[in-house]
């Protein structure tokens, strides 16, 4: 019970400082979640709102990453398993920290983000760019990579060119 109650509150902490965050111009801020393992950015501007787990209504002739559509607030969203999509899946998802993360209203895209666990807001500040690998293709929806002070990588999606993808468009399977 009192891990339910920290991680409402963790939600909760999170939302005010995402709100506070979009509304200041001060350099880059990302949403940081975690799928998988692996750290990934989600830029303020183009993440919207964060639902806990909901009921999820499978969706029939789709690819397994798609995960099917959910009822969040009121509003049908398409709900993908942002690790699946990625081909970076290593297991189940722990339910019981994991969360949707809707595209932000402005893209146009009905469709939430199934992710591990959220990991709170980072900063320029926070973290270093890594150096370019050009031996590695990335989608082009992969932005740059940076290091935080543990070491840790965190690679940037940019979610406007995600929700124009094709093959994240594609869930026919």
């Amino acid at each position: 019970m009192a891990n339910k109650e920290a991680l409402r509150e963790l939600q909760s902490r999170l939302a005010e400082r995402l709100q506070a965050a979009r509304t200041q111009e001060r350099g880059k801020s990302w949403l940081a979640v975690e799928c998988s393992s692996r750290g990934f950015l989600f830029p303020l501007k183009e993440a919207g709102e964060i639902f806990a787990m909901s009921p999820v209504l499978s969706v029939p002739h789709t690819h397994s990453w798609f995960l099917g559509v959910s009822n969040l607030r009121g509003h049908l969203h398409g709900v993908v398993d942002l690790a699946g999509f990625l081909g970076v899946k290593s297991g189940e998802v722990q339910r019981d920290q994991a969360r949707l993360v809707a595209f932000n209203g402005t893209l146009e895209l009905n469709c939430a983000l199934l992710v591990d666990r959220l990991a709170g807001l980072r900063s320029e500040a926070q973290l270093t760019p890594e150096r370019d690998d050009d031996t590695a293709t990335r989608p082009h929806f992969a932005g740059a990579r940076y290091r935080d002070e543990g070491g840790r990588l965190w690679q940037e999606l940019n979610l406007a060119a995600l929700a124009g993808d094709e093959a994240f468009l594609g869930i026919v399977g």
